[in-house]
């Protein structure tokens, strides 16, 4: 988990303040305490706090293309990154780390706001085009990492957590009353609303692009519910093709350069995530359950049936006990 935030002053190439751009980054400390960058040119400022997952040592942020006039700040994985990185060289462009969001800056080059379709990952990042004095926001399909926003006089504002945002001197903290509503009735709060009037979250699956002449969000990927043909297939080749897909997929999420490990209910999901795992891993995998303490229904606990995963796939097991002191 890594924090990006930025501002940008579309309108008139405002000074970035540095030390608001600092306060910004500060709030957001806990999202990324290995290292911290910001890049602060004509009327843009952007900031990154990062933990680091892949190349330790060389996936500094901010990062940028050959020439250095493309700016990334990034925030998630990409799981598809060596693909993209072998085919990225064949077209031509230098690597300067073995840093997955690397990829992003070249895909960038070669794709500009149409990189997002490429990418197979979770994701929040910023792309600040020097040369076209264009700032670029994607986040992933399902919106697992979050980017929000703000606009307003003819400046932007982003960031992974709305308090960044609040840390600006010229944002006036109001409610937003029908994101209120929603919490209230669905608990769960739509985007782009937030509790927070005039600051969005960017939807899953959408970018924005914010230059001169504004600022525009749109989607590049949505479910498709096309009518067409159905599949004539077995029951046991949609179980085998659902096994690859999930093998893929547990496979990709395996790469780092960190320690890792699972959280593991005894359920169908994590204990099937957990079997593959073991089955990719020189080592035992290091496998988390969770507990309740007391009696009554509200302390069900899952705990024997992740002990018995545990005990099949010879994972190195820990459980916590939560009780109402927590």
């Amino acid at each position: 988990m890594c924090g990006i935030c930025g501002v940008y002053n579309y309108a008139d190439g405002a000074p970035v303040d540095a030390d608001v751009l600092a306060d910004m980054l500060d709030v957001i400390v806990h999202r990324g305490p290995d290292d911290a960058g910001v890049h602060v040119d004509q009327g843009i400022g952007i900031g990154v706090r990062r933990l680091s997952i892949i190349d330790l040592a060389g996936g500094r942020q901010p990062m940028f293309n050959e020439d250095g006039r493309i700016v990334l700040a990034f925030n998630g994985e990409i799981y598809n990154y060596r693909g993209l990185t072998r085919s990225l060289r064949e077209r031509g462009h230098t690597f300067a780390t073995a840093c997955d969001a690397e990829a992003v800056v070249h895909l960038y080059e070669d794709w500009g706001e149409d990189c997002a379709q490429h990418l197979r990952g979770m994701f929040g990042f910023a792309v600040w085009d020097e040369r076209r004095r264009r700032l670029f926001l994607a986040r992933d399909r399902l919106g697992i990492k979050p980017v929000y926003y703000r606009v307003s006089g003819g400046r932007l504002l982003f960031a992974s957590e709305i308090k960044s945002i609040l840390q600006h001197p010229d944002v006036c903290i109001r409610p937003n009353l029908e994101a209120l509503s929603h919490f209230l009735s669905l608990k769960y709060i739509p985007a782009p609303l937030t509790l927070f009037d005039g600051i969005h979250a960017l939807p899953p699956g959408f970018t924005l692009v914010c230059d001169r002449d504004g600022v525009s969000v749109r989607p590049y990927w949505d479910l498709s519910f096309a009518q067409h043909e159905p599949e004539h297939r077995s029951e046991g080749e949609y179980a085998e093709q659902l096994e690859v897909l999930l093998e893929t997929s547990v496979r990709e999420h395996l790469m780092s350069d960190v320690p890792f490990g699972a959280f593991l209910s005894g359920g169908v999901d994590s204990s099937t995530i957990v079997a593959l795992m073991s089955e990719h891993l020189a080592k035992p995998v290091k496998t988390f359950s969770v507990g309740f303490e007391g009696g009554g229904a509200e302390a069900y606990s899952e705990l024997p049936y992740a002990r018995l995963v545990a005990q099949q796939y010879h994972t190195e097991h820990h459980e916590v006990l939560i009780g109402p002191r927590d």
